[in-house]
């Protein structure tokens, strides 16, 4: 009898071991995991083609758009790189032309430019032009064509040091089940009031305390993208919401969805981007206290 007593507080003594170690390996793995994420988002806002250097976004008129730092040009800005006279926009039949303006050396990668297409209707990729350390390109927005600039030494690339964040906890990290819609448009619209049709594969649904909540998603690569608001959305998080990626789901329709790695949308750090904002469906009732706070200090 002593011999089986014995042999039962071991068998109980390994499988509370066992457990506190497979404990300790998870909250290892999830703080290692969260770590990494927190880095290389920190890494991705101060890369050059980042968010943190977006400092100017101009829309352009048909026809001749000049650019430089002189009051005299249609577009406007100020900085130690830029000349009085950089060159101007071209924009007409659909098409963008960037023609530099005489000794004003602006390059394509190694290449340097006079006169090149930069935009034309139905084609992907615009170029990026570099003068000194500013870079800029085309972008469309429905009707709307215009130039988004960046400073790669912006003060706020050097100062950022990352956002504030909810503590990160393990319980906000959920299963999800996906479910396929009928309807696979979702109607996104954006900070410029301009609505567009987007392909969405689906929702996932997920409980919180028992109770069950859903969010439509946007497929986006191997990812499904989110933008979703809540109850702390004007208070401690961004007014306009937040933005999510999740793995597509298994054979199972199952996946994860971690609302520790939910991140602040681009508007959050600069007034010169054109942010999706969360369709009235994806605004949850309740306060979601994980992930990125707002970043106050990014807006001007």
């Amino acid at each position: 009898m002593k011999n089986y007593k014995a042999t039962r507080y071991l068998f109980l003594f390994v499988i509370i071991f066992l457990s506190a170690h497979a404990f300790a390996q998870n909250k290892k793995s999830f703080t290692a995991d969260m770590s990494e994420w927190k880095q290389k988002r920190i890494a991705a806002l101060k890369a050059p083609n980042g968010w943190l250097n977006l400092t100017g976004l101009f829309w352009l008129k048909p026809g001749k758009n000049s650019f430089g730092s002189d009051p005299s040009n249609e577009i406007v800005y100020q900085h130690k790189d830029m000349p009085k006279k950089a060159g101007y926009f071209l924009f007409e039949n659909h098409q963008v032309y960037w023609v530099s303006a005489e000794n004003v050396k602006v390059n394509i990668k190694d290449s340097s430019v006079t006169k090149v297409l930069i935009y034309e209707e139905g084609k992907q990729g615009a170029p990026l032009l570099a003068l000194g350390n500013l870079r800029w390109n085309i972008i469309q927005r429905d009707d709307k064509i215009g130039i988004r600039l960046r400073d790669l030494q912006a003060p706020i690339v050097t100062a950022f040091k990352g956002c504030e964040r909810f503590k990160d906890d393990s319980s906000w990290r959920l299963n999800a089940r996906f479910e396929k819609k009928q309807e696979n448009k979702l109607l996104i619209t954006n900070v410029l009031g301009q609505t567009n049709a987007q392909e969405s594969p689906g929702k996932l649904i997920f409980s919180i305390a028992g109770k069950e909540y859903q969010l439509d998603a946007l497929g986006e690569g191997n990812e499904l993208f989110i933008l979703f608001g809540d109850a702390t959305s004007g208070k401690s998080t961004y007014p306009a919401g937040r933005f999510l990626y999740t793995d597509l789901p298994d054979a199972n329709g199952n996946t994860i969805i971690d609302f520790n790695k939910a991140f602040n949308p681009p508007c959050a750090f600069t007034i010169f981007a054109t942010c999706p904002l969360p369709p009235k469906q994806n605004i949850l009732p309740i306060a979601i206290k994980a992930g990125e706070k707002d970043h106050l200090g990014g807006r001007r």
